[in-house]
């Protein structure tokens, strides 16, 4: 395969060009599912958020090129780990 003829795979790939259509898909059994989560560290939690926020964060993940909860995952992890080298000079929520 050329240089040229595989940048343009990957690229239709990367913008879901081939293989976004539902054929394509399949849902992992829970067994499957459940070793992802155990080998990547991964817990399901539920948290409440504002629409607008959540609305927000999914233009923000499109604009990334990801899902809003993978996006949301990688600007926690962000966040707690610049916190965390400010070596306690934590952010000061304060309630409304």
């Amino acid at each position: 395969m050329s240089d040229m003829h595989k940048k343009h795979s990957e690229d239709a790939w990367d913008n879901r060009e081939v293989g976004a259509e539902e054929k394509f898909v399949r849902k992992v059994s829970p067994e499957r599912d459940k070793a992802v989560d155990e080998k990547l560290g991964l817990q399901i939690i539920s948290v409440r958020l504002q629409k607008s926020l959540i609305d927000d964060l999914k233009e923000l993940a499109a604009e990334n090129g990801l899902g809003y909860q993978p996006y949301l995952r990688q600007v926690l992890t962000k966040h707690v780990r610049e916190e965390k080298k400010k070596g306690g000079k934590h952010l000061k929520i304060v309630s409304r």
